[in-house]
C-alpha cells in the first residue's frame, strides 16, 4: 500500500492529555498551548465541556476557551473542544468554539462508566448535537470510542462501529474518527475496521485516534495512513489517557508520530524540534516523566 502525501495531525495533549491529570492552574495549561501552536499544527483540541465533577482538570474549559480568539488568526489554528451531550455542545458554542467532537462508545459498558448512557442512547443523541452545532455554524465529528476493544467487555464487534457511523453520516456529521481507547489496537486489525468504515464515511474526513498503551500504537497509526486514513490525534509527550477506561495510558506521542511521518516522507506540517520543546513544556506542567522515545533518544537530526 502507499503512503500519502500529506496527513493532518491534531494536537490533543490540553484535552485528551490533561483529562487523567490533577488539574494544573490555567497559567500552565497557557503555557502548553503556546509552544503547541508554535510547532506550526494547524487543528487543536482544546479542552473539554463536560461534568467538572467527572473530569476535573478541564473544569476552567470555559475560561480557558477565552484565550484561544489570538491564535486563530496569529497561527491559524482551528479549536476544538470535546462534548458529551447536547448542553455540552450549547457550552462551547456558547464559550466561542466552532468546532465539537461528540463522543459515541461502541461498547455500553464503557459508554455507562464514560456518560452514564447506553451506545444506542449516545447514538440517538448525535442529530440533536449536528443541529444545535450547525444552527451556530459550528463543525460536528462523531468519535466512535472503543472501537476495537472495551476495557470492561472485551472486544468490540465491528457491526456496533459501522452502525454509529451510519447514524452519524445520515445525521449530517461533518468528520468522522475512530479510536482506539485503550491500546490494544494492531495494524492488521486496524486495517480490517478501516476498510469497513471507510465506504459508509463516503467523503467524509475520516480520522483515527490510537494510544500506545501497549506499544502498538505507532504501527497502528501507520497502518490506518496506509488504509486511507489522513487525520490522525496525539498529545505531545505521549501525555494523557482515558479516566472511565482502566488502564488506557499513553496517547501516541505526536513527536513520535511525526518523526516516523517526516522519515516516510509524508507531510505533516509540524515542525519536529518546537513539537519536542512542547513536549518538555508539558512535561514540566504535570510533574512527572513521559513516555514519549523522543524526549528520551532524541531526533536522530537533532540528537
Amino acid at each position: 500500500m502507499s503512503l500519502p502525501t500529506k496527513v493532518d495531525i491534531r494536537e490533543v495533549c490540553l484535552r485528551d492529555g490533561l483529562q487523567i491529570e490533577a488539574p494544573i492552574p490555567l497559567s500552565a495549561k497557557l503555557e502548553i498551548l503556546e509552544a503547541v501552536v508554535a510547532t506550526g499544527v494547524r487543528e487543536v483540541e482544546a479542552t473539554a465541556f463536560v461534568s467538572p465533577s467527572k473530569v476535573p482538570a478541564l473544569a476552567d474549559a470555559a475560561e480557558l476557551a477565552t484565550h484561544l480568539d489570538r491564535y486563530r488568526v496569529s497561527h491559524d489554528v482551528e479549536f476544538s473542544a470535546l462534548v458529551a451531550s447536547p448542553n455540552g455542545a450549547k457550552r462551547a458554542i456558547a464559550a466561542g468554539l466552532r468546532s465539537v467532537e461528540y463522543v459515541v462508545s461502541a461498547s455500553d459498558a464503557h459508554s455507562r462508566a464514560n456518560v452514564a448512557r447506553t451506545s444506542a442512547e449516545a447514538t440517538a443523541q448525535i442529530a440533536e448535537i449536528v443541529a444545535i452545532a450547525h444552527d451556530n455554524d459550528t463543525s460536528v465529528e462523531v468519535i466512535v470510542a472503543t472501537a476495537w476493544d472495551c476495557p470492561f467487555a472485551g472486544p468490540t464487534d465491528p457491526q456496533r462501529v459501522l452502525d454509529i457511523v451510519s447514524a452519524a453520516v445520515s445525521s449530517g456529521v461533518d468528520r468522522i474518527a475512530i479510536a482506539d481507547t485503550i491500546g490494544t489496537a494492531t495494524p492488521r486489525r486496524v486495517t480490517t475496521l478501516i476498510e469497513k468504515v471507510r465506504p459508509l464515511a463516503g467523503r467524509l474526513p475520516l480520522g483515527a485516534h490510537f494510544h500506545n498503551t501497549r506499544g502498538a500504537g505507532l504501527a497502528s497509526a501507520y497502518a490506518a495512513v496506509q488504509a486511507g486514513v489522513r487525520r490522525l490525534d496525539a498529545s505531545v509527550g505521549g501525555l494523557g489517557g482515558c479516566p472511565f477506561a482502566p488502564g488506557a495510558s499513553g496517547n501516541i506521542a505526536t513527536e513520535d508520530l511525526v518523526y516516523l511521518l517526516r522519515d516516510s516522507e509524508v507531510d505533516v506540517d509540524v515542525d519536529l524540534d518546537r513539537t519536542i520543546d512542547a513536549a518538555i513544556v508539558a512535561q514540566l506542567a504535570v510533574g512527572h516523566e513521559l513516555p514519549s522515545a523522543l524526549l528520551r533518544s532524541g531526533d536522530r537530526i537533532r540528537g
